[in-house]
């Protein structure tokens, strides 16, 4: 199976590197992703938006022959749920890491500061408790260290989806920072944080209980739990 993995907000490529290798060892071919505006902190950012990272998604998905697993964390949720919207004759299964899909009109974050064309990596003040869970203070250097700025319109750009064959798309969640039995409490009570998760029509829900950023905090784990989701899609 081809699986396209999405970074979340500061991230490129480079933050799946220890989630792959269970992934490559069963034989799967991995696609990470550097989204416009990651190449680097030099990187011009000017201009670019939620649709040029949905595009930049559905365009690794048509280089590839066969059906596809997306995998998105955080703000990469609402990317892969774009593009699923796009192609949802191709996508076998969609993997929501601490993510979910992102409804028409919704946007990611619009009340992250922005300098500029730039929303930067906010001091770890501005997180919550739970989001930094199991992430120590070496694990939060090197993560800010690596971190680029996000394009502002990424963030603040409403979603615009089409095609509602995306319900069809089953999708797995991977729950970190908050379990899988809040999030069905939420869609039982029409939680609108929930609404499009509770659209589609084969949900399942994988709990991996730690931070945000479960990439860097439990890697291997995040391997497996993957690697469990697309055996299903297979």
């Amino acid at each position: 199976m081809d699986i396209i993995l999405v970074p979340g907000f500061w991230l490129d490529a480079s933050s799946w590197s220890e989630v792959t290798p269970p992934l490559v060892a069963a034989g799967h071919r991995v696609h990470p992703l550097t989204l416009p505006g990651l190449e680097s902190v030099d990187a011009p950012r000017a201009g670019i938006g939620l649709r040029s990272h949905i595009d930049a998604v559905v365009a690794a998905v048509d280089a590839i022959d066969g059906p596809v697993v997306l995998v998105g964390h955080s703000g990469g949720g609402a990317i892969i749920h774009g593009a699923v919207d796009a192609r949802p004759d191709r996508v076998a299964r969609a993997v929501y890491v601490d993510s979910g899909p992102l409804g028409e009109g919704g946007v990611i974050n619009d009340e992250l500061p922005a300098e500029g064309d730039d929303v930067p990596l906010p001091p770890w003040e501005g997180f919550e408790e739970a989001d930094l869970t199991d992430l120590d203070d070496g694990l939060r250097a090197a993560f800010r260290a690596r971190a680029i700025p996000q394009p502002r319109g990424v963030a603040q750009d409403q979603q615009r989806l089409h095609d509602v064959r995306r319900y069809d798309v089953p999708a797995t969640v991977i729950a970190c920072e908050f379990p899988s039995s809040l999030l069905t409490e939420w869609i039982d009570a029409s939680h609108p944080y929930v609404a499009e998760l509770a659209r589609i029509n084969d949900v399942e829900f994988v709990d991996l209980p730690t931070g945000h950023w479960p990439q860097f905090t439990k890697p291997a784990e995040l391997g497996a739990a993957i690697l469990a989701a697309v055996d299903r899609a297979a």
